[in-house]
């Protein structure tokens, strides 16, 4: 068995510096090297959320962490999740379970943080028990010096933890020498030092121009640049926030799939099309432009985490006119979780779980109506597609507040059938088509079922591919770009190998 190393954290010198990845990336490296490491951030604020196999609910980033080393995501991994739901109020997710929520001031007052702190620690205790070394991510800057009370997730974490903190710093944005040095002198002497190495990321050009500033660093803060990573843009792993999608906005292409996934403004786990987006027969576009939606043979309307309020900006932005236009053209148009509940009829909100909206009007192409509740329901799922029980069971994860049931009258056909029997879903036709189930598209029997309709646009040559497969080769080929580029030999010396 190999020695126990030291936890490790990557710690940021501010938001979306490739903390996530790098973490992966090690849980992925420290796998294949012997050990048996395991993924932990305290706090997470995400609408990137995933159903662990006991029905309880983390951050999806966690999730991938969890499988590049080999494990079932488990909430310990992310004892504390926030899923924001304006820019001032988030739900707050403690131990995979809503607990309410919480204005951002209430929440990081210095008034019941030791609760949650101690939630959190406890959590870090449990998996450290049963794994080696325990990969941990900061969150934001390591250097907020207004929130250091109350900060649950940084140093204070690494204190607890008896972490090595590694440094991260994005190059690509400018500025990395200010904001390196800058993280390290804002903080107190014994925080600073837990830091134990610095590895700036995303950079771009001829690594050997920045030999000097690599020297330049260390001579500065007294602490060893491990490796300077350049982009890359050939290695597909899933993403934690929807920052990205906008850029994945495209014209149509001759040959594919044309399928467009309406941008919600509060859109949630749209890492359901990562498996789409790279199927070679599929040409898959973020847009919330109705005439872009136009071009589209299929419409995608994802989960949202404030589907009333997403629902009302589609009636006013024109999009809901624009689906509706595509439906009568000859379009596929799918729903899931959230944009499901938009397919039907009226979605009703009397207990105001989302806002002071108590009912809004759906697109009205199924004929289910939804009420929204406060519980939440969050599972994995086995199913197979409705008329095709002999099939190979698929699999997905439920997270929705909210219970479908047939409007008035009507008696629609589901469009899956869950492992004990009960429906899920509506189908009207091949055509049009609504799920709870995230992870859905994930799975070849659902994928071939929805392209069918449009198979005549599909260049022949293109091939299907398991994506299970493909994600695991990723996992590799990103292992393989940060074992060329960091000194993998030191970071086990500073580890206590």
């Amino acid at each position: 068995m190999s020695a126990r190393l030291h936890p490790i954290m990557f710690a940021g010198t501010g938001s979306d510096v490739g903390k996530s990845v790098l973490a992966t990336a090690f849980c992925r490296i420290l796998l294949q090297d012997g050990y048996r490491p395991a993924p932990f951030k305290a706090q997470n604020m995400a609408l990137n959320s995933f159903a662990t196999p006991d029905g309880l609910e983390i951050g999806r980033a966690q999730a991938v962490q969890a499988q590049a080393a080999g494990l079932e995501p488990h909430t310990d991994m992310n004892p504390l999740l926030l899923k924001p739901q304006s820019n001032h109020t988030s739900q707050v997710v403690l131990g995979g379970k809503p607990v309410g929520n919480r204005d951002a001031y209430d929440y990081f007052r210095k008034e019941g943080r030791e609760q949650l702190r101690s939630a959190v620690c406890a959590a870090y205790d449990r998996l450290s028990a049963r794994y080696n070394p325990i990969v941990l991510e900061g969150a934001g800057s390591l250097a907020e010096i207004n929130l250091r009370d109350s900060d649950l997730v940084n140093l204070p974490m690494a204190r607890y933890a008896g972490a090595d903190v590694i440094l991260v710093g994005d190059i690509d944005r400018g500025g990395v020498f200010a904001s390196v040095y800058g993280s390290v002198m804002l903080l107190p002497p014994e925080d600073r030092a837990l830091i134990k190495g610095i590895i700036i990321n995303k950079f771009r050009g001829d690594l050997r121009l920045f030999d000097n500033g690599r020297r330049m660093l260390e001579d500065l803060c007294g602490i060893p640049v491990l490796g300077v990573v350049p982009c890359y843009s050939d290695i597909h792993i899933e993403e934690e926030d929807s920052v990205a999608l906008e850029a994945k906005a495209s014209a149509a292409e001759r040959g594919k799939i044309n399928i467009a996934v309406v941008l919600l403004r509060h859109i949630s786990n749209f890492t359901d099309f990562d498996a789409l987006e790279r199927d070679a027969r599929v040409h898959l576009f973020y847009s919330a432009d109705p005439d872009e939606l136009a071009k589209a043979d299929i419409i995608i309307l994802p989960g949202s985490k404030s589907t009333i309020d997403d629902l009302y900006h589609l009636r006013k932005s024109g999009l809901a006119q624009a689906i509706l236009r595509a439906r009568r053209s000859g379009a596929t148009i799918l729903g899931i979780c959230g944009g499901y509940q938009m397919l039907g009829r009226s979605i009703r909100d009397p207990r105001h779980s989302e806002g002071p909206i108590e009912a809004m009007p759906g697109l009205g192409l199924l004929p289910v109506e939804t009420e929204l509740l406060p519980e939440k329901v969050t599972r994995q799922v086995s199913f197979c597609l409705a008329g095709d029980a002999a099939g190979a069971p698929l699999k997905g994860y439920e997270i929705h507040m909210g219970r479908t049931t047939a409007a008035e009258g009507e008696n629609p056909s589901p469009l899956n059938i869950l492992q004990d029997g009960s429906p899920d879903g509506c189908i009207a036709d091949d055509k049009c088509m609504g799920t709870y189930i995230h992870g859905i598209l994930d799975n070849e029997a659902f994928v071939e079922r929805l392209l069918a309709p449009h198979a005549d646009k599909i260049n022949a040559d293109a091939p299907a591919e398991d994506y299970s497969s493909y994600r695991e080769r990723q996992f590799d080929l990103l292992a393989d770009h940060f074992r060329k580029y960091v000194d993998v030999e030191l970071l086990y010396k500073i580890l206590g190998r």
